[in-house]
């Protein structure tokens, strides 16, 4: 896996993320979708959550503890009081503090360093598939952004 290439397609992501996401509110980020399903605010903050797994394969510091990430990880149950959520605009500086992160450790890393085995696999096979999952929810953050009732960002 070239690391290069495995950044820009987190640059993707992040485009994707901040076009989704322009000049929604706090409220619009807790509209929950019909008949079901996880609103905005609980799959930006799933992302978070997630990139903790992805920040520690590449040796960097989790953005998020382990009780600021509890409403996020998976399997946790929908997002049904908003009392508990985070403010939208923390989770959105956090994902924006966890891209520098990552495109900085993957830009000074060599394709030698993607083959180390972990586990059963590499650690770029690693990275490309927990990227397979933010590409998922990063195209649900489209739809989730109709359904707060505004127009879609990415024509």
């Amino acid at each position: 896996m070239n690391p290069e290439l495995l950044a820009k397609m987190f640059e993707f992501n992040h485009y994707c993320v901040q076009k989704n996401t322009e000049g929604l509110t706090h409220e619009d980020s807790l509209v929950q979708p019909h008949p079901g399903g996880n609103c905005l605010n609980w799959v930006l903050g799933h992302l978070v959550a997630t990139r903790n797994l992805i920040l520690k394969l590449l040796g960097a510091p989790p953005i998020w503890n382990d009780e600021e990430a509890a409403l996020y990880i998976r399997g946790s149950k929908p997002m049904q009081n908003a009392d508990n959520a985070h403010s939208f605009e923390k989770i959105l500086s956090d994902y924006n503090r966890s891209q520098e992160v990552i495109l900085n450790a993957l830009n000074g890393m060599s394709e030698d360093v993607m083959e180390t085995k972990i586990d059963e696999e590499t650690l770029g096979q690693k990275l490309s598939g927990l990227h397979f999952h933010e590409a998922y929810h990063v195209g649900q953050t489209g739809l989730l952004r109709r359904i707060a009732g505004k127009e879609g960002a990415i024509k």
